[in-house]
């Protein structure tokens, strides 16, 4: 008798939605309650070096751990199963969040958000690794695309929480709850069959050297990583620079930097949902691809138009800007279809947290080389910039593979 294919609306995809819906949560919380909860630590919100010092600092810390956990998890995700990894990294920052609650310095907050970053790191490719292995082909795209798009409201909901219990560790120790929560659900949820088949096979797993000593799967590996840089520089320069951007296109403004990541958030899960359903109806993750990156040069173009005259049209161009990057859905999917089942976490896990990482160097870019180097305005540095990233990307879609009609039950050898 032959199984009844998986449905997109089964426990895995509704597990994994809400899992990395508490990633966002926590991972877009401190950007929301940073000036409040700094200033409750002691740092004087008037010494504009003092704010930016401590915000990177913390920042920082948590990239780092992003780092670290996306290489950890992802080679746990291939040697120890989908599952051992949704479950070990929502415990891990679900009690770093709980820990951030009760911070009292600068110190304590960066050391939290570092192993808070350790545990967000896993979360998003194992559960896109699992969905995608547990889901025919035919309804893939539309799964991974529900998992991001629910996932992503969960800015939107860190920001709403703090507008209502105005008690930054309070929204801290929500967070950690949130996620205990969820380890009931994934109780009942199942390990990947394709998983456990190369387990029985003695195949070697999850062997993070394996995309480097191989030229093919290098060249993948690095593709797969450039196709995701967009919505990092459109969140990490234009959306949290809003308020500085706003202040060079007309002046004075009252723009809130947690309200406009919130507007784009919710435009990238709406994005992120949508992007799944036109990849099936093109058939294709890579024209799916580039109609999102034609609406994030559109955005973009708009932004620097001139047009945006006061905190209304700003606030609207940062949500068409989150839209237009709503392909992080497919861009992770794709970096989970373009690898064997025996590296397939690490690759999904990895990709998406290099494309975080990427931000650091994308800031350098904007502020130390464009900026205090060659002494050019904000609005130059990000236009430059803009224009490099897309560039790199779109040069970088063009030699990746299509994925869509992709079998994935194979291993790399």
């Amino acid at each position: 008798m032959n199984k009844k294919p998986a449905s997109i609306f089964n426990v895995a995809v509704i597990v994994a939605a809400l899992g990395y819906f508490v990633d966002i949560y926590d991972l877009l919380l401190f950007t929301i309650v940073r000036e409040p909860s700094l200033k409750d630590l002691g740092v004087n919100l008037q010494d504009g070096k003092a704010v930016l010092a401590a915000s990177t600092k913390i920042i920082n810390w948590q990239m780092v751990g992003l780092l670290i956990g996306g290489i950890v998890w992802g080679i746990m995700g291939d040697k120890k199963g989908r599952l051992s990894v949704l479950f070990g990294s929502i415990i891990l920052y679900s009690v770093a969040n709980f820990i951030t609650g009760f911070v009292q310095d600068t110190d304590q907050y960066a050391y939290a958000r570092f192993f808070a970053g350790i545990g967000l790191a896993g979360e998003l490719g194992a559960g896109i690794t699992l969905v995608s292995e547990l889901l025919p082909k035919n309804k893939r795209g539309i799964g991974t695309s529900l998992v991001a798009g629910i996932g992503l409201f969960g800015a939107v909901f860190a920001y709403f929480t703090f507008k209502f219990t105005d008690d930054w560790r309070l929204c801290y120790k929500i967070g950690g709850g949130l996620g205990v929560s969820l380890l009931f659900l994934r109780i009942t949820v199942a390990e990947s069959g394709m998983f456990k088949d190369v387990k029985q096979q003695g195949v070697s797993r999850g062997n993070l050297l394996a995309f480097f000593n191989d030229a093919k799967r290098f060249k993948k590996y690095i593709l797969a990583i450039l196709i995701g840089l967009p919505t990092w520089y459109v969140i990490g320069i234009l959306v949290n620079y809003s308020n500085r951007f706003a202040n060079a296109f007309y002046g004075d403004n009252a723009i809130e930097s947690g309200k406009a990541i919130m507007y784009a958030y919710a435009a990238i899960a709406v994005g992120d949902i949508l992007v799944g359903f036109v990849s099936q109806y093109f058939k294709s993750r890579k024209k799916a691809l580039y109609l999102f990156y034609a609406f994030t040069i559109i955005s973009g173009t708009f932004f620097f138009s001139g047009m945006i005259q006061n905190d209304a049209m700003m606030y609207v161009a940062c949500t068409f800007l989150g839209f237009s990057t709503g392909f992080w859905a497919i861009f992770v999917t794709m970096g989970a279809e373009q690898f064997g089942t025996n590296l397939r976490a690490t690759a999904a896990t990895t990709i998406p947290n290099m494309v975080r990482g990427a931000l650091p160097l994308i800031n350098m870019l904007f502020l130390d080389l464009f900026q205090q180097k060659w002494g050019l305005t904000i609005i130059e540095s990000g236009i430059i910039t803009g224009v490099l990233v897309m560039a790199i990307t779109l040069v970088a879609v063009y030699f990746t593979e299509e994925t869509f009609h992709k079998d994935l039950n194979y291993t790399e050898e």
